[in-house]
């Protein structure tokens, strides 16, 4: 059916979510008289022999979400104090004029690195504001740039500390070859990770192949595959990683020949030229460096989970070859998450699942078959950046800010931040750590002197803005659309609906404010937003030759690569690594990690992969006064914070706070009662959910619901970052956003 087919009457227009949810779902807008009638989605039958990109009920709701009465109308500047929510309606030529302004003025004032364009992924397609506002600055001498992203900071670095790339996956169909799949911190079934993910999950399960989800909480995933669980204290999996390794050493299950042929620091014969060999992974394994063997009786009361589990899941995993230990990106979004993720790496080479079929080399995962489409990259003249989660430090005090806090390009920062560019992102205020700490530092206007947002809705970040933009939806514009993490194909998001209100996409302000500060010509080349578009599409056509014309692309909303090679992540260098050696300074593996044993970061960061205890896990002396552990999730009817305003969704999965049953009866509190959460952070009510799929101690609360202070400041809204730290990860410099320490009480 082409977007101009009629259909009962509707146009049928093809379009693809481009949220960040990882689903990236076909489309179908049923539309009459210029308004939307239903959608419908992707079916197997039309995906014929490839994997069907079928909308979950977030992609079958986007119209009801995206185009309701709460949306922005028109631009606004600030007339109330920073984050009061007061604004006055204004001209967008009055808004780009105060725009071209304060570009100018603070970029003359405080040097270009003390303007930043802050994470956002409301956009996740080629074309995004921050993509935009970036080339801009670019053009005007250069901006003060970030690097890591606030989903997968600690298990990238990791991936990159220990393979040197983070392409460290199999093509998924390779699931399907495997004798055991463990799913470690990975929730497939409500993150929609992918189509593809949970496709070839079902086929494993349909196949006899076990499934284990280990897992503070049973998630959707574990009841959807009928997986076995195994559950444990969060911020503890890399004490179960440990044990695990020491039963399969015990046992003598290693894969002896791939670690001495591919790895570097797992025992002593394999240490790097001038380092003690005691450091090496085995001497703490076995103890000899603290006298402490990591035995599953060592491991038990950190993880809760009992030494004789313990032992059957590192036997199973050791004996199964292949098996595919997979690793989400849960667990890494933890204090100390970096020791997760290597752990998990390292448990791939001691079994021998790197390089086979069937098998997996943990870390990051990604396989990417395809090359994406693009802006002509620019240079950033000022050159350097700082670990995303930062951005409120380099608010605070950027100007002291050094290497060791992970600033690159450079010694220090030369100024602090005085401008933030926030578009189509809610990470200002609700999706970043500690709340309060957070609205406290924007708040005061002496510190960051301009802030620019554009969104849809008066979101908690939007609250803070200068000046407030009314964004499109993908409903109401064009754009290209790539594969999340996994999947062969291009996608095309046809404009449905005309904008409503005096809402714009990006390029075209951001196209006037260049015209006002006089880079006009260099930030478009005279070309409007479709005809860059087709342009970057055209240019992948080189690299891509079975691509079609981009009309007929255009046309059908959707592209799915045929010729897709089977992929197994470093085959060849299993092989013969002499010939073929991994991508890292010594060609191998590296277990034992120079790069943070000879550096400053060994100060508070391991070079092995072991576990630390992390400040608010359940060793902190804290835990006397807090004595639960909360995690957050992600939920089923949200994609971080979209679609928290649409109320019908609300029951699918009411904002609650998941409680064990016997943690609950300690507080006399009754299944749907309302509670207070709080720490030294801040507090919230919620209701309470009484559950036995969460474990003892711990507590649990989906995130991305919108902050919604009462005048106390006590959160009605269920938004967990009221209660989280703004404490990174030691190496990564990453957000630990899942390791908190909280009281419940009823209210």
């Amino acid at each position: 059916m082409t977007h101009m087919e009629e259909a009962n009457g509707c146009r049928v227009i093809h379009t693809m979510g481009r949220n960040n949810c990882g689903g990236r779902c076909i489309i179908h807008a049923h539309v009459r008289d210029g308004k939307i009638e239903k959608l419908t989605t992707d079916s197997q039958e039309a995906a014929g022999n490839c994997v069907p990109l079928t909308a979950c009920v977030r992609g079958m709701n986007y119209h009801k979400t995206f185009l309701g009465e709460d949306r922005l109308r028109y631009p606004m500047k600030r007339v109330g104090r920073r984050g009061e929510g007061k604004f006055q309606r204004i001209s967008w030529e009055e808004a780009t004029d105060i725009i071209a302004r304060e570009w100018v003025r603070i970029r003359d004032t405080y040097g270009v690195g003390s303007r930043y364009v802050n994470y956002a992924t409301g956009i996740s397609a080629m074309i995004s504001g921050s993509t935009l506002a970036k080339r801009l600055l670019k053009l005007g001498g250069g901006y003060l740039d970030y690097y890591n992203s606030y989903s997968t900071a600690c298990i990238t670095q990791s991936t990159n500390l220990m393979y040197g790339t983070a392409e460290t996956g199999n093509d998924l169909a390779d699931w399907l070859n495997s004798n055991l799949i463990i799913l470690w911190g990975h929730n497939p079934v409500e993150t929609k990770f992918d189509c593809e993910t949970m496709y070839y999950l079902r086929k494993a399960r349909d196949k006899g192949i076990p499934i284990i989800v280990v897992d503070p909480r049973r998630n959707d995933t574990a009841l959807a595959l009928g997986a076995e669980w195994v559950p444990l204290k969060p911020a503890t999996d890399a004490a179960l990683m440990d044990a695990m390794a020491y039963v399969i050493v015990e046992r003598d299950l290693q894969d002896q020949d791939f670690l001495d042929r591919c790895c570097v620091g797992f025992d002593k014969a394999h240490m790097p030229a001038g380092v003690d060999p005691s450091e090496c992974y085995l001497s703490y394994l076995t103890g000899e460096t603290d006298g402490v063997p990591k035995t599953p009786e060592w491991a038990a009361p950190i993880t809760g989970v009992s030494p004789d589990v313990i032992r059957s899941l590192a036997v199973r995993y050791a004996t199964a070859k292949p098996a595919a230990l997979i690793q989400g990106f849960g667990a890494q979004r933890h204090a100390y998450g970096e020791q997760s993720a290597r752990g998990g790496i390292l448990l791939a080479c001691m079994t021998g699942n790197v390089g086979v079929s069937g098998g997996w080399a943990c870390g990051n995962g990604l396989c990417t078959r395809h090359p994406y489409p693009g802006l002509p990259k620019l240079p950033n003249p000022y050159g350097m950046a700082i670990p995303t989660y930062l951005w409120t430090e380099a608010v605070l005090r950027g100007h002291e800010m050094t290497a060791l806090d992970g600033v690159t390009g450079g010694e220090h920062l030369q100024s602090d931040i005085k401008m933030i560019v926030n578009l189509a992102g809610n990470c200002l205020i609700n999706q970043h750590g500690d709340i309060n700490r957070t609205k406290e530092i924007l708040s005061d206007t002496s510190k960051c002197e301009f802030i620019l947002c554009s969104d849809l809705f008066m979101t908690a970040s939007a609250k803070f803005a200068d000046i407030l933009l009314p964004g499109i939806s993908f409903l109401e514009g064009e754009n290209i659309v790539m594969p999340w993490q996994y999947g062969d194909f291009l996608g095309f998001t046809n404009q449905v609906i005309q904008p409503l209100y005096e809402s714009r996409f990006e390029y075209d302000w951001l196209s006037e404010v260049a015209e006002k500060i006089g880079l006009g010509p260099q930030f478009t080349q005279g070309r409007t937003l479709g005809q860059w578009l087709e342009y970057c599409y055209n240019d992948l056509r080189r690299k891509e030759p079975e691509l079609p014309e981009y009309a007929a692309f255009k046309e059908s909303g959707v592209y799915r690569y045929q010729n897709n090679p089977g992929v197994i992540a470093f085959q060849k260098q299993r092989q013969d690594p002499e010939k073929y050696p991994f991508p890292t300074p010594s060609g191998k593996v590296e277990i034992f990690s120079e790069k943070i044993y000879r550096t400053t970061f060994r100060d508070f960061m391991p070079a092995i992969p072991r576990y630390v205890d992390p400040p608010e896990g359940p060793n902190d002396p804290l835990a006397e006064k807090y004595p639960l552990q909360l995690i957050g999730w992600h939920t089923k009817r949200r994609c971080h914070s979209i679609h928290d305003n649409n109320l019908g969704m609300h029951k699918l999965d009411p904002q609650c706070l998941w409680m064990h049953p016997e943690d609950a009866a300690k507080r006399n509190l009754a299944d749907g009662q309302e509670v207070l959460v709080w720490n030294d952070r801040g507090r919230m009510r919620v209701p309470v959910k009484l559950t036995d799929r969460v474990m003892t101690g711990v507590v649990a609360l989906s995130q991305g619901a919108w902050y919604d202070p009462d005048p106390d400041g006590t959160d009605r809204g269920g938004c967990i970052n009221v209660l989280t730290s703004l404490r990174p990860t030691p190496y990564a410099r990453g957000n630990g956003q899942h390791t908190n320490l909280v009281e419940v009480a009823a209210v």
